[in-house]
């Protein structure tokens, strides 16, 4: 049986998301569909490849989290998984609060 190993548990989480390649600045408006203290799930139809340096801003509510990040998957038409590299204290706080949310949103759907 193949069982995933996560740091951290990951959320359901939808918010738009802007994806900019560090090298080239091509920039991807999307959406992000999961979430956790490490890295997100970004949807996207052409993910950028493994391996690839980006910056991720995400848009929820009225606050914004911005990371420096890594492509660590991608899927092929359906989207990529990021794991954050750089991510400050403002940003690192606004995600904490989401992800506690996100985690009551579950426990009470659960009950």
């Amino acid at each position: 049986m193949n069982t995933e190993r996560r740091r951290t548990p990951r959320f359901p989480f939808v918010a738009v998301a802007e994806i900019t390649e560090k090298g080239s600045g091509t920039e991807l408006v999307t959406q992000v569909s999961e979430l956790s203290l490490y890295g997100c799930y970004i949807d996207h139809e052409n993910p950028f490849p493994n391996g690839t340096r980006v910056t991720v801003k995400i848009f929820s509510e009225s606050e914004v989290f911005e990371a420096g990040a890594e492509v660590l998957y991608a899927h092929p038409n359906l989207g990529m998984g990021l794991v954050y590299r750089e991510v400050s204290l403002k940003s690192s706080s606004v995600l904490r609060q989401w992800l506690d949310k996100a985690k009551a949103l579950e426990e009470k759907t659960r009950s």
